[in-house]
């Protein structure tokens, strides 16, 4: 009987303190997660490594870039040589006015005036202001037209609308008449003379012909009044 309660005395004290243990376990699994076996330290997040870089091998040869060759500079265009005053006539009258100049052209086939325009009544003689070789008289686009190339030089006169009296192949002197103007073909309303003068493809101004005797006006001069 006595052995009884020493037992008794031993294990209702063990029991008291398993069954505390028993109620606090659950709140401490609770508290504390799942046990990790294993696990050490808690470690600082670390950033994730930065890719290598890749190797780094010979660099390619770039490829020379293609130069546009140098443009050779353009020859400058000669000027023309001066014109000879060698005119000893007016084609038409004797100082007979312009009714419009010499402008010209800024490219081979822009507009312009090639030539001179002088007022003439049509059926005026129309003469050769120097001495040369008719080249040319016929009909261009409904006009008569006489060229004349100037005897020593590279020059070549034209004249029209003109009804020709001379031929292709005619020698013709200074002042010679080599036709007269035609009623037709002018532009002007009044009727005029259109002179030009060529140097090979080259128009020139045909006033340039003229000396200064022949482009001034000779000075007013007082007769005498007679009583």
């Amino acid at each position: 009987m006595r052995e009884k309660r020493s037992v008794h005395a031993v294990l209702w004290p063990a029991l008291a303190v398993l069954l505390v243990l028993a109620a606090v376990s659950p709140l401490a699994w609770a508290d504390a997660g799942p046990p990790v076996y294993g696990a050490g330290p808690a470690r600082e997040p670390t950033a994730p490594p930065a890719p290598a870089a890749p190797e780094e091998g010979p660099v390619p040869a770039k490829e020379p870039v293609p130069t546009e060759e140098p443009v050779p500079a353009k020859e400058p265009v000669p000027s023309q040589p001066p014109v000879p005053a060698l005119a000893r006539f007016w084609p038409v009258g004797v100082r007979p006015a312009v009714v419009r100049g010499w402008d010209p052209p800024l490219t081979p086939y822009g507009r312009g005036h090639r030539g001179v325009d002088l007022a003439a009544a049509p059926g005026s003689p129309v003469r050769a202001v120097a001495a040369g070789r008719v080249t040319f008289a016929g009909r261009v686009a409904g006009k008569g037209v006489v060229s004349i190339e100037l005897s020593g030089t590279e020059l070549r006169t034209t004249y029209e609308p003109v009804r020709a009296s001379v031929g292709k192949g005619d020698e013709v002197a200074a002042g010679e008449v080599v036709g007269t103007v035609e009623a037709t073909g002018t532009h002007c309303p009044a009727g005029c003379l259109h002179w030009g003068l060529r140097r090979g493809e080259a128009y020139l101004d045909p006033l340039s012909l003229l000396p200064p005797a022949l482009l001034r006006r000779s000075p007013s001069r007082l007769l005498p009044v007679l009583t």
